[in-house]
């Protein structure tokens, strides 16, 4: 068969090929779906054809095929596409490469498809329609690649391979090599989590050998006499300390000395991760010889191939256009805070709503009722502003017009999870370093337009709704999100397996069928997976000091995740289309981010909202073991007393509405307030400074941790680095050997070639000295 092309210049390799031999390779990787009654309408008929006759021109082959409801386009290269895809991305290696170019190479079928689609997806009619807007106007209705049989993928599909090893090679030689590196790095990051959640869980657990034995947990539980003043405006009555003695204990399983050395483990934990993984990324990209792969190179080979003609477009910036875009992602950054303002209104007013009499049986859990619900608010938040967000992202990388596809999956990714980032992680920043602290004192509280009081930590300290929050929407994700991510494809390609006409006869046929009824897939599918696991990455790292189980359930969680993502990708989604990659992209700085935001956020979690600080400060300044060098007595006797500021309740506003106002002449409240003008005294500035100290020295201990570990594991492995050098100087042999060949047949016989070493020789020889 022989491929017409346009005159020189614009043509590809002519190529001639038997009729047998394109027979035997006839292989349809791709297909183009339509609804079978446009081909009653002839303007449709003609736009289908004129799509793919441009497609016949550019060398590749069509075939049509028809059922009752669908009729079918298959789509396959010719040999010249290929031949011509190798000799772009053909390094010059001298006159010794052409004997090998003109050797048959077998072509990948992740290269076929990639190949195809790139083309499919820019290739336009006479009159400039691209597919997607012949999709838009009901010419085609789907595009996408074939599942072959895989046995290999289906084993690793099961839940029985849930502790196997995952085939990375296989999913690279069937997927691409992008979705090869996402479950290589989410296997390695499931790895990595089994010390993380075993050392959280061994922090929790120590707290409750501590449960009956903690001076402070003793103090509050025997405080029979000290009264807490009333915390909301209608639930007007004075509660006993030793009422939240429950509370008490329980925040102390997680609010422990222990804390400190978890969060900095954490922080030495996430360096490695990242310094590990990139070590084995090097070795496996090596080993799939991408170590030097270009992908600008790569995409401007696909354009040439898609359009001879094709005009390297340059980069570009418009400082007017990035400051637009700067502009409107600080709007949507003050939207997300302005999105946690308005739940905590929700709070205030759940808080009031909760302490009316027709809600009396919430009246003593009014706290924990408002936590539990603004958890849940805040994650049915979440899920709305994760679709507005990823919206606005593409709006604005469409505004930005970035250079290539890459460029702009780059782009999107910054912004996409700048925005999430803030819609997922702004109420517990509020939670973490606002709540509680600036509501004034009794008496004179700060209120939310002038009427409602702002909503209290919980009895036992800020640290358990922090806690409870994030423990309720870590839970919620992992499960709900693992549910409608598994349940949702399943029901879907159920409904559209009943709908399907009848299985057809001709194998082929049936093929396409199966392929046509699985669920629709899109660029953002395995975005979607990559930002999922980078947002659980950091419920695992940023506040991890207030809830050290989270990577006991970001690990259970993974184990699930990577199953769902096998079963979805091999049985229930269309094929995903194979994409090149060497790294896992921006998804590394991500993390990277990440890892230093934890060391932030860890460090002011331990200073402002635990009580470590006060306890140390407590134990080394006023303790009653300062007095006494060898007594037995607990050094944090009197801590409680010491934390707790005295109210006089004659300076309420309305002693008389309050419920046994008439019996107590004062009542206490967590704060560092002088008992009669209530200001601030000097230990609330001398424990600031203290906290403000902490924060500085434990981010710089934390980050030199980080340093010095990066430092410590090198991003290539030496074998790595040898095995390139070893290529690179075969290279070069290779060239000088070719170079002397040709001076000889040119020159007749020459004197005999001195002996160079080998590469192995060398580095034995270096070995030896050494």
């Amino acid at each position: 068969m022989q491929i017409l092309v346009e005159p020189e210049g614009d043509s590809f390799p002519l190529m001639d090929f038997s009729p047998c031999e394109t027979e035997a390779s006839e292989q349809w990787d791709y297909v183009l779906a339509a609804d079978l009654r446009t081909q009653t309408d002839p303007r449709r008929v003609q736009q289908q054809r004129q799509f793919l006759e441009e497609l016949r021109r550019k060398g590749f082959h069509t075939k049509m095929i028809k059922d009752q409801k669908q009729v079918f386009f298959g789509i396959r290269a010719d040999h010249s596409v290929f031949d011509l895809y190798h000799t772009l991305l053909l390094e010059p290696e001298g006159p010794a490469r052409h004997a090998e170019q003109a050797e048959a190479t077998a072509v990948p079928v992740t290269t076929r498809i990639r190949i195809v689609n790139f083309v499919v997806q820019k290739n336009k009619t006479s009159a400039g329609k691209t597919f997607e807007s012949l999709v838009k106007d009901g010419v085609f209705e789907a595009k996408f690649p074939l599942h072959k049989e895989e046995e290999n993928l289906k084993t690793w599909a099961q839940w029985r391979s849930m502790f196997r090893k995952q085939p990375v090679d296989d999913i690279r030689n069937y997927f691409g090599e992008k979705v090869a590196l996402y479950f290589a790095w989410l296997g390695w990051y499931t790895y990595m989590l089994v010390p993380a959640a075993l050392t959280g869980l061994v922090v929790f657990l120590s707290g409750f050998s501590l449960f009956e034995a903690s001076q402070i947990s003793k103090e509050i539980c025997e405080a029979d006499d000290i009264l807490m003043c009333p915390l909301g405006d209608r639930s007007r009555r004075f509660q006993r300390l030793s009422d939240t003695c429950t509370f008490a204990k329980l925040t102390h399983l997680f609010d422990n000395d222990g804390t400190v050395v978890f969060a900095i483990f954490m922080a030495l934990w996430a360096t490695v991760f990242l310094e590990i993984w990139k070590r084995q990324r090097a070795s496996v990209v090596l080993h799939w010889n991408l170590y030097v792969w270009d992908e600008d190179q790569e995409e401007m080979a696909l354009e040439l191939i898609n359009c001879p003609s094709y005009e390297l477009q340059l980069h570009q910036h418009s400082y007017l256009r990035s400051t637009v875009i700067f502009v409107l992602t600080l709007l949507m950054i003050s939207l997300m805070i302005g999105m946690a303002h308005l739940l905590v209104v929700y709070r205030v007013l759940a808080s009031a709503l909760c302490s009316s009499p027709a809600l009396a049986f919430l009246e003593e859990q009014v706290t924990t009722a408002v936590v539990v619900t603004g958890a849940l608010v805040h994650y049915v938040t979440i899920v709305v502003m994760t679709k507005a967000n990823k919206l606005v992202a593409l709006k604005l990388c469409d505004f930005e017009k970035p250079r290539t596809f890459s460029e702009r999956e780059s782009r999107f990714t910054t912004r996409f999870f700048t925005l999430q980032f803030f819609a997922h992680f702004s109420s517990l920043i509020y939670i973490a370093f606002i709540l509680g602290r600036i509501n004034g004192h009794p008496g004179k509280s700060t209120r939310l337009a002038g009427l409602w009081k702002l909503e209290e930590c919980h009895a036992s300290g800020c640290m358990m709704d922090l806690f409870v929050q994030m423990a309720i929407i870590m839970g919620l994700k992992q499960t709900l999100s693992n549910c409608v991510e598994y349940l949702g494809p399943w029901l879907a390609h159920k409904l559209r397996s009943k709908q399907a006409s009848a299985p057809a006869g001709n194998p082929e046929l049936r093929d396409w069928q199966r392929n046509y009824l699985l669920n629709p897939v899109n660029t953002f599918s395995l975005f979607d997976e990559f930002m999922e696991m980078m947002i659980q990455y950091g419920f695992t790292t940023i506040f991890v000091a207030a809830f050290p189980l989270a990577p006991l359930l970001a690990l259970f969680s993974n184990l699930v995740e990577i199953r769902l993502d096998a079963i979805k990708m091999v049985r229930l989604q269309r094929r995903l289309v194979p994409r090149k990659a060497k790294d896992i992209g921006t998804w590394l700085q991500v993390l990277e981010t990440i890892g230093v935001l934890a060391v932030i956020a860890n460090g002011m979690v331990i200073a402002f909202t635990s009580e470590f600080i006060p306890r140390v400060v407590y134990k080394y300044r006023y303790s009653p073991c300062l007095k006494e060098a060898n007594s037995t007595v607990d050094c944090l006797t009197g801590y409680v007393n010491h934390s707790l500021s005295v109210f006089y309740t004659k300076d309420f506003q309305d002693p008389d509405g309050i419920e046994g106002s008439e019996n107590v002449t004062h009542c206490r409240y967590r704060d560092y307030r002088h008992p009669h003008h209530y200001t601030l005294t000097r230990k609330f500035w001398f424990l600031l400074a203290i906290r403000l100290a902490f924060v500085i020295l434990f981010e710089h201990v934390a980050l030199c941790i980080k340093l010095i570990a990066a430092w410590f594991v090198p991003d290539v492995p030496q074998s790595v680095k040898n095995r390139v050098l070893e290529i690179k100087y075969q290279r070069l042999r290779e060239k000088m050997r070719e170079r002397q060949r040709l001076g000889r047949v040119q020159m007749g016989p020459q004197p005999p070639t001195p002996t160079y070493p080998t590469p192995a020789s060398i580095f034995s020889a270096r070995s030896t000295d050494v």
